[in-house]
């Protein structure tokens, strides 16, 4: 089972390319997103890969970001929608509207994707919503703490500037702590600091 392929491009079309890979050409059926971001022909390119194997035929779908995919792979879940159906809909939306308006049960946002009905949409709805959210909540975790994270570092960055300045660590991380009450937003490092030298002059 492919499920990754990196290769040139041999040729490159709206509905394919060809990944030449080691001497091997891979026809992949690709959505639009995934061709507006690829590069042009003879460039090495790395898909993520959709296997679908039949009684008759083997074919690839391939997409630029491993979000595509799963979308891709939850929509051929659903009844009625094929790999061409689903090819569709990832040429017709972004990935996040696409998320946002099955979680949200936004039928309007669907049925203005050229190809699907009110029925589609509702389908869609119905079957993908609880597991789109779960996917949005899995998602939004590392996101989160990846933010967290950045924000430590650069509070650690502001206080080090602060005891280079000669002022003490206590002082300097009380006044760090007031400062970034009272910003409430996510400051830039600049702002902080700014913010903390105020405090600790005034």
């Amino acid at each position: 089972m492919i499920a990754l392929l990196t290769g040139k491009i041999a040729y490159k079309g709206i509905s394919h390319v060809v990944v030449d890979a080691q001497g091997v050409g891979y026809r992949v059926f690709i959505p639009l997103t995934t061709f507006y971001a690829l590069p042009e022909a003879d460039q090495t390119i790395t898909l993520h890969i959709h296997t679908s194997v039949k009684e008759d035929a083997i074919h690839l779908f391939g997409f630029y970001t491993r979000e595509e995919r799963e979308l891709f792979q939850l929509m051929i879940s659903v009844s009625g929608i094929g790999p061409k159906v689903a090819l569709n809909i990832l040429s017709g939306i972004s990935s996040a509207e696409l998320l946002e308006a099955i979680s949200t049960g936004n039928l309007t946002k669907l049925m203005a994707i050229p190809g699907i009905g009110r029925k589609m949409a509702e389908r869609l709805i119905l079957e993908l919503k609880e597991k789109v959210m779960k996917k949005m909540a899995a998602d939004a975790i590392p996101a989160a703490n990846a933010k967290q994270k950045q924000a430590e570092m650069m509070r650690e960055d502001v206080l080090s500037a602060l005891m280079n300045l000669g002022y003490k660590a206590g002082a300097a991380r009380d006044a760090l702590e007031k400062a970034a009450r009272d910003l409430k937003e996510e400051p830039a490092m600049d702002q902080l600091l700014k913010k903390a030298l105020k405090i600790l002059a005034g």
